[in-house]
């Protein structure tokens, strides 16, 4: 173990180092603005998501039972039990034949090893071409009852908006109670248009004509709020897929994005929510994780995207519209670990 004195040294050197396999040096100073950016938005997660990563490593003696520990410490911020022993695994195995000396070697290597499940491609969202047909660019947000799509799309919708491309909302959810009231109000709100019938209206009915609705006023981005769906009801699932149906038969394509709304705040559940819809929708594009600064059990999205391979493509951690940024997952995991 190193000696108190300098302990903090090496905790200090760990930010100068690298998200690859070599832990070599980066130069950040192109993403800046960027991952001072991420770390101003998950100041709170920093606190509330997986754990006090430095301050398990000035309490624990490097030994044996350290990476049991460990292990204990990915289980219990919901990790789960494969990505928690395959990390952990991994690390030990490293150390054992001499690849890592001490506390900074394992320390670097869980954070590559963190950073590489997170690391998987995502869409260029920063280039949508409209065809010569005017038609938008379409995306479908699902999830079950509760994760906050709704407020979601809106948040969605007002961060393109700032891109500079006009967009529309669909209110699909044509059961809730509330649901177009509530989804009408953040349109009006920010100035966006939104797509509407009358409760008890087919939502594929609501979505076949919100496309003709964006063609005609040339809209670049049409969002879809859909219903919410619970595991128990395989018939909202059905729906859903005669959704994409309505949407493909009309596009002659698939929605350009799927995008499956998780409340990090679910923890295990949300890995269950997750499995349904990926064994039912086979075009899941990525994920937007909500409320990801009210967690302590966020650790269940490394488990999800090394079981589902199904990306980050947003995250939101807060009231306003504005606190919701895309997912960059070196800027991420450099939040947590800074």
């Amino acid at each position: 173990m190193l000696n108190k004195k300098n302990i903090f040294s090496w905790l200090n050197f760990f930010k100068k180092k690298s998200l690859n396999n070599n832990n070599k040096i980066i130069n950040n100073d192109k993403n800046n603005s960027t991952v001072n950016s991420v770390l101003q938005s998950i100041k709170h997660t920093k606190n509330n998501f997986l754990f006090k990563i430095k301050k398990f490593f000035l309490k624990n003696t490097l030994n044996d039972l350290f990476f049991e520990k460990l292990e204990e410490q990915l289980l219990q911020y919901d990790f789960g039990v494969f990505v928690s022993k395959s990390i952990v695994n991994n690390i030990f195995k490293k150390y054992k034949n001499n690849v890592l000396k001490d506390e900074s070697d394992i320390y670097l290597e869980l954070k590559d090893s963190l950073y590489k499940i997170l690391n998987k491609p995502i869409l260029n969202r920063d280039i949508i071409v409209k065809s010569t047909q005017h038609n938008p660019y379409i995306i479908l947000l699902i999830g079950i009852n509760g994760v906050g799509k709704t407020t979601t799309a809106a948040k969605l919708a007002y961060f393109y908006k700032n891109l500079g491309k006009s967009v529309a909302l669909s209110a699909s959810d044509t059961f809730r109670a509330a649901a177009i009231e509530q989804i009408k109000a953040w349109g009006d709100k920010i100035s966006i248009p939104v797509f509407c019938k009358q409760y008890g209206t087919d939502p594929s009915s609501v979505i076949f004509d919100s496309i003709d609705f964006a063609r005609t006023n040339k809209i670049d981005v049409l969002i879809i709020d859909t219903a919410g769906r619970l595991h128990s009801n395989i018939n909202l699932i059905y729906e859903l897929q005669k959704n994409i149906r309505v949407i493909q038969k009309k596009m002659s394509a698939n929605p350009n994005e799927v995008l499956l709304v998780l409340d990090a705040c679910n923890g295990q559940n949300s890995f269950t929510q997750t499995e349904l819809f990926f064994q039912h929708i086979s075009n899941i594009t990525g994920i937007i994780l909500t409320k990801l600064d009210g967690t302590a059990k966020g650790g269940i999205i490394f488990s999800i995207i090394e079981k589902f391979s199904i990306p980050i493509q947003y995250f939101s951690n807060g009231e306003n519209l504005s606190d919701f940024y895309k997912f960059d997952a070196k800027d991420f995991i450099e939040s947590i670990f800074s």
